[in-house]
């Protein structure tokens, strides 16, 4: 893949908006995981974290390639309004599914447009990883194990948790979960700034 333009956010990019939280809502909208969107647009994932983190302002042209991957226009993107008064309670059946495979993530709201917070109800099939590439990205994130038994692995360390155990770690830090014994493991995750 090739790597993405982008510059600090004291280099004058697009406008002082929120592009990163517009970015990730947009993304979750369309049912896509930041590794699909940075293939889509020809980019790294770290770009894709880094521009949804705010933690830096893409180009116009390197925003609007990773739009083409959605497909949406500049002129819509910028068009999109934050919702106005917030739901503040969630039935079961309102989590959104933004898992795949033998990995469920249920996440507590759809939209995280300006959200500082992502919440995840977690649900790991016996033997299911989040892969052999560790996960990095900007942000803290913590859970706590309800059920099953969980492998985490953070910057080398490895540890199997089980119930009443909790992570809690900077997420840059390379990482990885995995489903240990021949049960489900399920837990509530929580993530800031969402970039998951």
């Amino acid at each position: 893949m090739q790597n993405c333009a982008i510059s600090n956010r004291e280099n004058s990019g697009v406008a002082d908006v929120d592009i990163g939280g517009r970015l990730r809502s947009l993304r979750l909208a369309h049912k896509l995981s930041q590794r699909q969107l940075a293939r889509r647009a020809g980019v790294t994932n770290s770009t894709i974290s880094l521009i949804e983190s705010n933690g830096t302002n893409p180009s116009v042209g390197a925003l609007k390639r990773i739009l083409d991957g959605i497909p949406i226009g500049l002129a819509e993107f910028f068009a999109i309004e934050p919702q106005g008064k917030r739901q503040a309670f969630y039935s079961a059946e309102e989590l959104v599914e933004i898992g795949k495979g033998g990995i469920s993530y249920r996440q507590v709201g759809g939209d995280l447009f300006g959200r500082s917070l992502q919440i995840l109800s977690e649900r790991y099939e016996p033997g299911a990883d989040t892969g052999t590439v560790p996960l990095v990205h900007d942000g803290e994130e913590g859970g706590i194990i309800l059920s099953g038994r969980l492998e985490v692995s953070v910057d080398g360390e490895r540890r199997i948790l089980g119930p009443g155990d909790a992570y809690y770690f900077e997420s840059k830090r390379p990482h990885r979960f995995r489903c240990v014994g021949p049960n489900p493991c399920e837990l509530i995750s929580a993530c800031t700034p969402p970039t998951f």
